[in-house]
C-alpha cells in the first residue's frame, strides 16, 4: 500500500531539501527533527496551492509548460542573471520549461521560509556551476550582477574588493572556496537577516486579499472626512488654520455685506456686487503676499509665531484662484443683468463700448477694461498651472505672469473704490520694487560668475564673486539674472553657501527647464573652449544680477532645538548653506591656550544658535547624485572629528540610494554585505567615499522618526525641500509625532 501510494516518493521529496537527487545523513536528520517539533510548520496550505495553479495557469496560457521568455514577465529584474538562476533551480530536469509539478515542488522547497530554506536556494543561485562550492569567481560574477540590479557602478579595482571582502568573511576556514555551511555562519552573524531575508517569487505564495466587507454609513462619512480636519492636524497648524478661518470670514463679512447694500436689486445686480467687493479685497492680498522684503524682515523677526509666513506662496496661489472664480462669477451675473435691463442699448454696446457712460472710476471705463480683465485674468491663471511652471515651460508662466502689471491698472479703472484698497500696499509695493532696482544696478547686485562647474545629472555648480555688503541668512534664496542666457529672465535659487563664507557664493541649479538647461550649455561651451587651445579664452567673465536675498522656511533652524533636515537630490542646497553655517559657529566657539596648546569650546548662546541636535537625510535616485556636496559633507566630518565626540553626537548624517534594493532582497544581499564589511574595514562608504554608510532603498520614516523622538533632544522640527508628494507624507508623520513641519516653496 506505501509503494503504491508513492508515499516514499513524496517523503524522499520531502527530505531532500537541496532536490539534488541524493539523501545526506544530515537531511534525514533534520526531516526527523521537524517531524518530531510541536511547532507547525508554515507551509503551502489550500488557497496557496489554489493561487500557485492559477499564477501558472495564466502565465502559460493554452501551453503545459512555462518558457524560459514567460517566465521573465513573472520574475522581473534588471539584470538577466537572476531571473535565469531561479529559472535554472526550476527547471530540475534542464528541458527548458517548467512544468506544472516542477513549479509546486520548487514552491515546496522554500514555503516554510524557514532560514535554512532561504540560504539553501540562496547557495544554488551563486553556485553557478552546481558543484557545491561557491569559487571567488563565482562570487565575483554574482557582485556584478548585484551590482546592476541595484543600479551602481564601481571600478575593477573596488569589484575585486568587494568580492574579496565577502569572500574572506565567508571562507573562515581559509578553503579557498565558500561551503553551504560557511555562507550559513557568514548569514546568521548578522540578526534578523535571514528571517527579514526575502527571495523573488514570494510574493507568489501570497494570494490576493478578498475584498473588505461593504463599510457601513458612518464608516463611508468617516472616510471621507479629510486629513485637515484631524486632531493631530489642527494641533500642528493652528497658526495656519486661524489665518486660513480669518480670511474666508473676511470674504463672507464683505459678500453678505454688500449683498445687504444692495438688497433692493435685482438677483444678478446683488450677486455681481457682492463679487466685486471681495474683489476688491482679493485683488490687493494677493499683492500682500508679494512683498518679499517686509515678508523677509517679520520672518527674521520671530513673526512666523503669529503669522504664516512660509505659506505666504501657498496663500497667494488660493487668492490667485479666488480671484478668477469670483471675477468669472461676477462677469456672468453683469452680462445676466445687462441682457434684462438694456437701457435701449445693445449687449455688445454694454460690454465692448464706454457708450453707457455708466459705472468705473471714469465714466463707462468699467465694463471694455471689465472684458481685458477677463481675458487677462484666464491667460494668468492657465499659465500659472503646476503643468506649465514644472513641465519645463517656467518662462511661459514668468511672461504671463508679468500681466499683472496692466492687470492692476485696467482694475484702477474698472472698480470706482479699489483704489481705497490699494494705495498703502501698491506704495509699499512700488518702494520695495524701486529699491530692488536701485540694489540691483548697484555694486550690491551687479557681480560676476567666476566659475561654472558642470556637475552629474546636469547641475550647474555657480560661484560668484560675493557683492559688497551682500548679508543672508542660512538658506536665504535669491532671483538671479543672467544677460548672457536671458536678459529679461529672472530665476529664484537657493544659496548654497554659507554666510560666514566672505569673498564668493555658491548656486547650484539643475537643468529642468529651458531657463536652466541653456545656463548648463552655456558653461558646457565655455570648458569645451578652455580645452581647445586654439581658442581665445581670455575675456570678460560672465555677468550676473542679484535680486534678494529672501528668507524661506530653513531660516528658521537655528532657533529650533532638535532639527531634522530632509533633501531629495536638488533640494539638499538651502541645507549645503545651513550645515556649512553651523561647522563656522562651531569654529567660532573652539578657543586654543598660546602657550599651552590646550583646545576648548565655550558654550555657543541660544542667541547665536538654540539647536542641541541635528539629523541630516539625503535621498538620491543614483549613485551620481552624491557627487553634488560629497566633497562638502566628506569636509564637515572631518571637521566634526577634528571638534570631538560632542560634534559627532550633534550632527549625524544619513544617506539613502533608492535605486538600491535594502539587504534583505536576494538580489542585494551579496552586495550589500560586501559593502558593510568594507566600511567597518576601510571605515570609508565605497558608495559616497563618506564615513557615514548609504542606505540603501527609502527611509521607513515611522522608525526614523520613532528614533528621533526618544532621543529626547528637545522640540522636533522637521525641514523639507523635495517634491511635493514626499512633503504630503512627512506632513501627515510629523502630525502623528507632533513635529514641527517646514517645507521650502519658491
Amino acid at each position: 500500500m506505501v509503494e503504491t501510494s508513492k508515499i516514499v516518493d513524496k517523503l524522499f521529496r520531502l527530505a531532500d531539501q537541496d532536490c539534488d537527487g541524493i539523501l545526506t545523513p544530515d537531511q534525514a536528520m533534520e526531516f526527523l527533527a521537524n517531524l518530531s517539533n510541536a511547532r507547525p510548520r508554515s507551509g503551502i496550505d489550500k488557497s496557496n496551492l489554489e493561487w500557485l495553479e492559477q499564477v501558472f495557469r495564466q502565465t502559460v496560457g493554452n501551453e503545459k509548460e512555462i518558457r524560459r521568455d514567460d517566465f521573465k514577465k513573472i520574475v522581473i529584474s534588471k539584470n538577466p542573471f537572476f531571473t535565469e538562476r531561479v529559472f535554472q533551480i526550476f527547471d530540475k530536469d534542464n528541458s527548458g520549461s517548467i512544468s506544472l509539478q516542477e513549479f509546486i515542488d520548487a514552491m515546496h522547497q522554500f514555503a516554510g521560509q524557514s532560514p535554512d530554506d532561504k540560504i539553501r536556494f540562496l547557495f544554488k543561485v551563486y553556485d553557478l556551476d552546481g558543484d557545491g562550492l561557491i569559487q571567488d569567481r563565482e562570487l565575483q560574477h554574482v557582485m556584478r550582477a548585484c551590482m546592476e540590479e541595484n543600479g551602481m557602478k564601481f571600478s575593477e579595482e573596488q569589484i575585486d574588493d568587494l568580492t574579496m571582502a565577502l569572500f574572506e568573511d565567508a571562507d573562515a576556514d581559509n578553503r579557498g572556496a565558500i561551503t553551504y555551511e560557511a555562507l550559513k555562519n557568514q548569514l546568521e552573524k548578522h540578526g534578523g537577516l535571514l528571517e527579514n531575508l526575502s527571495i523573488s517569487i514570494d510574493r507568489w505564495l501570497v494570494p490576493p486579499k478578498p475584498k473588505p466587507p461593504p463599510r457601513s454609513l458612518i464608516g463611508k462619512l468617516t472616510a471621507l472626512k479629510p486629513y485637515q480636519l484631524s486632531r493631530p492636524y489642527m494641533k500642528n497648524n493652528y497658526v495656519y488654520l486661524i489665518f486660513v478661518a480669518v480670511y474666508f470670514l473676511i470674504n463672507a463679512g464683505l459678500f453678505i455685506s454688500r449683498s445687504i447694500e444692495y438688497r433692493n436689486h435685482n438677483g444678478y445686480v446683488i450677486l455681481a456686487r457682492a463679487c466685486g467687493q471681495c474683489l476688491n479685497f482679493n485683488c490687493m492680498f494677493v499683492l500682500v503676499l508679494m512683498l518679499r522684503q517686509c515678508i523677509t524682515f517679520l520672518r527674521t523677526h520671530g513673526f512666523s509665531m503669529i503669522f504664516p509666513l512660509d505659506q505666504h506662496i501657498y496663500f497667494h496661489k488660493l487668492t490667485g484662484v479666488v480671484i478668477f472664480f469670483f471675477s468669472v462669477f461676477h462677469t456672468i451675473m453683469h452680462m445676466l443683468n445687462f441682457s434684462i435691463n438694456s437701457n435701449n442699448y445693445t449687449l455688445y454696446e454694454w460690454i465692448m463700448t464706454s457708450k453707457p457712460g455708466k459705472y468705473g472710476l471714469v465714466g463707462g471705463a468699467a465694463n471694455p477694461t471689465g472684458v481685458s480683465l477677463i481675458v487677462i485674468l484666464i491667460v494668468m491663471f492657465i499659465c500659472s498651472q503646476s503643468f506649465v511652471r514644472r513641465g519645463g515651460s517656467f518662462e511661459i508662466f514668468y511672461w504671463t505672469h508679468l500681466l499683472y502689471i496692466p492687470f492692476w491698472v485696467l482694475v484702477i479703472f474698472h472698480a470706482p473704490n479699489f483704489w481705497k484698497w490699494f494705495v498703502v500696499p501698491g506704495v509699499i509695493y512700488v518702494v520695495e520694487r524701486l529699491l530692488r532696482l536701485a540694489w540691483m544696478r548697484s555694486e550690491r547686485g551687479k557681480t560676476y560668475i567666476s566659475s561654472g562647474l558642470l556637475l552629474p545629472s546636469r547641475v550647474t555648480h555657480l560661484v560668484i564673486k560675493r557683492p559688497y555688503h551682500f548679508d543672508f541668512h542660512p538658506g536665504d534664496y535669491v532671483f538671479v539674472n543672467v544677460p548672457a542666457i536671458a536678459k529679461y529672465e529672472w530665476h529664484p535659487f537657493t544659496i548654497s553657501s554659507a554666510p560666514e563664507q566672505e569673498d564668493y557664493m555658491w548656486l547650484h541649479i539643475r537643468g529642468v527647464g529651458e531657463w536652466t538647461n541653456r545656463l548648463y550649455n552655456y558653461f558646457e561651451r565655455e570648458q569645451d573652449k578652455l580645452h581647445n587651445i586654439q581658442e581665445d579664452i581670455h575675456g570678460l567673465p560672465t555677468a550676473i544680477y542679484l535680486d534678494g536675498p529672501y528668507g524661506a522656511p530653513s531660516s528658521h533652524i537655528f532657533r529650533s532645538q532638535h532639527a531634522v533636515l530632509i533633501a531629495t537630490g536638488i533640494g539638499v542646497t538651502p541645507f549645503a548653506s545651513i550645515l556649512q553655517s553651523i561647522m563656522h559657529r562651531y569654529w567660532k566657539a573652539r578657543h586654543t591656550c598660546p602657550r599651552c596648546s590646550h583646545a576648548w569650546a565655550s558654550e555657543i548662546p541660544p542667541t547665536v544658535m538654540n539647536l542641541k541636535k541635528v539629523d541630516f537625510f539625503w535621498i538620491n535616485r543614483d549613485q551620481r547624485s552624491f557627487e553634488w556636496f560629497v566633497n562638502l559633507l566628506s569636509q564637515l566630518e572631518i571637521e566634526q572629528a577634528e571638534l570631538g565626540a560632542a560634534m559627532e553626537r550633534f550632527l549625524e548624517m544619513h544617506m539613502y540610494i533608492t535605486s538600491a534594493l535594502q539587504k534583505t532582497d536576494m538580489k542585494a544581499v551579496g552586495l550589500q554585505l560586501a559593502l558593510d564589511l568594507l566600511h567597518e574595514k576601510e571605515k570609508r562608504d565605497l558608495i559616497t567615499g563618506l564615513k557615514t554608510r548609504t542606505n540603501a532603498g527609502r527611509p521607513n520614516w515611522d522608525r526614523v522618526f520613532k528614533q528621533i523622538q526618544d532621543q529626547k533632544k528637545g522640540k522636533v522640527t522637521v525641514f523639507y525641500c523635495g517634491p511635493p508628494q514626499l512633503g504630503r507624507i512627512l506632513r501627515i508623520k510629523c502630525d502623528q509625532f507632533g513635529f514641527n513641519f517646514r517645507k521650502e516653496v519658491f
